[in-house]
């Protein structure tokens, strides 16, 4: 047989395991199906104690792949799903309040049987995590740790005066719904540091552009309308705090601090120089950090 026809024939087998993968049932672990009827994807890796992944506004599971592969690799159980209306989870023409994301997070946590659980969310995955323990309370959570978070209430009122008009909301939202690639393009570089690479800021730009607007535009407004200052005094277990000090999407002095402030022995860390994008800007110290709180 010609070289040819054997890497013909490797490649077709290839082919052929991988079909074979794709076509079989799904695992229960890899599908949770909710109460409300949607249907959540999951992303389960390695085992040990395990670590439940919350994705930031209009990113996906995706986003975690970084981490999820070095904590793995470290000895911990990763768990990530997708938000309702995003990646291979269903889109469901309701459902996107924060309380029924907490919830979501809840049946996550029941179907994939996860006690003792660290919770780990970057930006609004922050404020579903804030509000799950309002709502679930902590009975099965180890601790929490946050990237970016856009908690406690982002939006400016009469006793909030760190908080964006609403106005401003609106005008994105306007926005969104008339050329949501061209926004992204226009506010995708303070996202990122001078050394991201364009290929890196394109997957994350690729990943946004698959939200839809309409979850785009109501997982938002729950975000901002939303007032978890309350919960925070509730949170009874370790928390860290993972905050750029060049944040623009959750300005430090808007989010990151006074989320500390509210939540007893958080501990906040700052990165000089720190976008919001931190998961992969400062990857290697974020995943060293989380590996160090989580152990």
């Amino acid at each position: 047989m010609q070289r040819r026809d054997l890497l013909l024939t490797a490649a077709t087998a290839t082919f052929a395991a991988t079909g074979a993968r794709a076509a079989a049932p799904e695992t229960p672990r890899s599908r949770v199906r909710c109460s409300d009827g949607a249907t959540l994807h999951c992303e389960d890796w390695g085992s040990g104690r395990p670590v439940l992944f919350v994705h930031a506004w209009a990113l996906t599971s995706a986003m975690w792949t970084y981490q999820m592969a070095d904590l793995s690799h470290r000895g911990l159980r990763c768990i990530a799903f997708d938000r309702r209306g995003h990646g291979r989870s269903d889109i469901p023409g309701s459902g996107y309040d924060l309380d029924r994301l907490a919830d979501d997070i809840a049946e996550v946590i029941a179907q994939c049987d996860l006690d003792d659980v660290a919770l780990v969310g970057m930006s609004m995955g922050c404020n579903e995590i804030v509000n799950y323990v309002a709502r679930h309370g902590t009975a099965r959570i180890a601790r929490i740790a946050m990237l970016g978070p856009t908690t406690p209430y982002p939006l400016q009122t009469a006793d909030n005066a760190l908080g964006a008009p609403k106005a401003y909301f609106e005008q994105s939202w306007a926005t969104w719904q008339s050329d949501f690639p061209k926004w992204i393009e226009d506010n995708k570089l303070p996202f990122f540091t001078p050394e991201t690479s364009p290929q890196m800021m394109e997957w994350v730009a690729a990943m946004m552009r698959q939200t839809p607007i309409p979850v785009a535009v109501a997982t938002n407004r729950a975000l901002i309308t939303t007032d978890l200052r309350p919960v925070l005094a509730r949170i009874d277990r370790p928390v860290l705090i993972l905050h750029g000090d060049r944040d623009v999407s959750a300005p430090l002095e808007m989010t990151g601090r006074p989320t500390v402030r509210g939540i007893k022995g958080a501990a906040l860390k700052i990165y000089p120089g720190g976008p919001h994008g931190l998961f992969v800007t400062h990857m290697k110290q974020v995943n060293a950090d989380l590996a160090a709180f989580l152990a």
